[in-house]
Formats: structure tokens, sequence, C-alpha cells
């Protein structure tokens, strides 16, 4: 049976049909906020994350820990008669399902939102696909990569001059996962108030499209594209990375007072009154120069020290961390975002934590990611089948099952 769960959505059960990342990133969240995520897994193989090669923990991939944990596992073959009938018996007590196959899968499998909400039509049906449900390029599959590229992403990221660069995170996919789950809590807050099902439809597409608030905004009033600018921010100066005598800082002068705060902690008050710097305008006029100047200066002295002067007078200011850095930092030890769970094949396993907090419904993650099939049995039995029943879809391949569960 499922662990009783203090989170907010404690009581919401979502089937995930999604794999990889974009819609394991929503059943992350969900789960990690109380509702029972069942990851509905194909045959043969299950996720395909769970192939990913390196790294890998005692066998099993890491990056499939990280995103399927806190919710249990059943492995079902929905080419099969009998693993449409597992599915659609399942559909009738659910809250959510989540999905990230290409436009048409699942109504060619006779699982599409026309027979799923007819079995239930409180369903919430969450479709996570590249491009979106309509448009001409609806069935087109979807990938992180390519949709930074073609939201525009890629033409604002990197150097000037240099050439298109990725986002270092999946940001295209992580938000997709963001977006619908906030979908889905919307369609549940109607769901609440009317009995009713909807479709929730978002894509990589547009979820990395999301990201260009600022540069669409140029866009809209200028016409221009603006291109990219490093870590440094389109509208205010200074307002990126610098180079210490031993690593990196950034520095937010996102404001007058914040500037002239930083001419002041670097030693030079008459850089405020310099008419290259004296206002916003002329400081992103005269970028490359402000830059060289602060480098310069900013080179004498350590990150450590920089940073204790800048906080000392109250400017923004931040290490440029590692990922080793940042996981293991206090701030992010202190905030819960650093979990550890005992896997049965990967023993115990550390996983980022839940980003959001409630004073009286706290998030919890004790479960780790399943293995193949992990809790099949557990959950057929929920769902009215008994030994012999399950022991027959076994034998026909019509369902996987852990080992002794």
């Amino acid at each position: 049976m499922a662990i009783p769960h203090p989170g907010p959505l404690s009581g919401m059960r979502v089937l995930e049909l999604a794999q990889i990342m974009a819609g394991p990133t929503c059943g992350l969240l969900l789960a990690d906020m109380g509702a029972d995520v069942v990851k509905v897994e194909k045959l043969p193989g299950g996720d395909d994350s769970r192939s990913y090669s390196e790294p890998r923990v005692n066998g099993v991939s890491a990056p499939f820990l990280v995103l399927n944990r806190n919710k249990r596992g059943i492995a079902l073959n929905l080419k099969h008669p009998a693993g449409r009938d597992v599915l659609l018996r399942m559909v009738r007590d659910a809250d959510v399902l989540t999905e990230n196959f290409r436009r048409g899968t699942l109504e060619k499998l006779g699982l599409g939102y026309d027979v799923l909400s007819a079995a239930n039509p409180g369903l919430i049906y969450c479709a996570i696909s590249g491009y979106g449900r309509s448009g001409p390029d609806a069935d087109k599959g979807g990938f992180d990569l390519i949709a930074q590229g073609y939201a525009g992403l890629m033409s604002i990221t990197g150097e000037p001059g240099g050439p298109p660069v990725k986002a270092g995170g999946s940001v295209a996919d992580i938000n997709a996962g963001i977006l619908a789950a906030l979908g889905i809590l919307a369609a549940y807050a109607h769901k609440l108030k009317t009995g009713r099902g909807q479709v929730v439809d978002t894509s990589l597409a547009e979820a990395a499209l999301q990201q260009t608030y600022w540069q669409a905004a140029i866009y809209f009033a200028t016409g221009k594209s603006p291109g990219p600018t490093g870590s440094a921010h389109l509208l205010t100066a200074p307002y990126q990375a610098f180079a210490t005598s031993d690593g990196w800082i950034n520095i937010g002068g996102a404001n007058q007072a914040n500037w002239e705060r930083i001419a002041e902690v670097v030693g030079h008050p008459e850089w405020r009154d310099d008419p290259r710097y004296a206002t916003n305008s002329a400081r992103i006029a005269n970028r490359d120069a402000l830059v060289a100047s602060m480098n310069a200066v900013l080179a004498t002295r350590s990150r450590a020290e920089w940073l204790a002067a800048f906080d000392a007078a109250g400017v923004p200011a931040g290490p440029v961390n590692t990922i080793g850095e940042a996981v293991e930092h206090l701030q992010m030890l202190s905030r819960g975002m650093i979990v550890e769970t005992e896997h049965p094949q990967a023993g115990r396993t550390k996983s980022l934590g839940c980003p959001i907090h409630f004073s009286d419904t706290p998030t919890r993650i004790t479960r780790p990611a399943p293995l193949l099939g992990e809790h099949t049995r557990e959950l057929l039995r929920e769902y009215g089948y008994d030994d012999a029943g399950i022991d027959a879809l076994v034998a026909a391949g019509v369902v996987e099952s852990a080992a002794g569960k």
C-alpha cells in the first residue's frame, strides 16, 4: 500500500506513462508534494533512462535514480490486450495520467483521451510533447537540444561572436515538467470544483521559448533579435561573472544604488560620476570598458575576500560554484535540497530534494526509484487482481514483476 504522506497532494493518484526527463520531472514534483505517483513502465526494458550507461551506481542508472525516487513502479506491456485492460482498470481510480509519446501513439493502442475519459470523466490527461498537440510541427518528436535551438535559446547563449551554445542544464525538459505540474494542479483545482477532468497540453518548445521573456520583449519593441551576451544581462550593467585571483564571482549591479556601492567597494568612487559609467544606459553602452576596468581590480584579491567585502556593503554577489560546491553548500543542505534514500540494488544514494516548502503540509522523500516492476504485484492487488491472475499476467508477458515482489 502507498505510504501515508503529509504533503498537500496526499490522496492524488497519478499514472506516469512518461519517461526520461520532462514527464518524470513533473511526476517527481507531484510525488514530493504527496501524490501517489505510479510509474507505468513499458515492456521490454522500462524507461529508456534505465539504459543510460554512465554513471551507474552498483549497476543502476544514476539519472534514473534521481528523477524517479518517491514513485511506485509497475512494468506493463500496453501492446497486449490484457495490458490495455490493466491500464483501463487503473485509470478508473486515477486523478491524473501523464504521457510524452508522439501524438497519436496512445490512440493507436486504443488508449486515447476519448477512451480514457470515457472510463473516468474526472481524469486529467497531461501530454508533454516536443511541440504541442496542435500546429504544423505537432507530429514531430521532441528533444531538449532541438527545443533549445528551435525556441531561440541557443542564439542567446554563450559569448558574443561564438557558436550557438546549449544551456548546460536541460532547461526545456525541466521547465516543461514544471509547466506540466502547474497545469495539472490548475486542472485539479477545476476538478475539485466541477468533478470534470480535461487535457493539459504543454511542450518542450514552448517551455524553452518561455525562458526568453527579456529577449522577446526586446524583439517585440525593436524588431531586432538580440544575440548572446555571455553571463552579462541585456538590460543592466554590471551584472555578470567576473574573475578574481582564484575563481569567478557574480556581481549584480541591478540598480543605481548597487552600482554606486560597487564603485565604493572596488576602490573607485570616481566611477560613479564618470560619464561612461554614471547611468545604466551609459554602462551598457560602455560595457566592455567597464568590465575590463572591474576585472583589473577584482584580479588583485581572492574570491572569498571580494565576496566578504560585497556582502558587507549590501551588494548582491555570489560565487560561481561547481556542481559539487553547490550541492555541498551549507545553505542547500540546511534547506533539505540534498536527500538520501536506500535503494535495494544501488544502496544508499543521494538526489536533489524538493525546492518547494510548505509550513503545514511538508514534502517528504522516502522511496528510492523503483526497480523495474518492483510494485507490480502490490499495485495489481490494489486493483483487484488475485495472485493467480497476476501469475497469469506475468506468464503471458503482460506485466513484469521484480523478484520476490
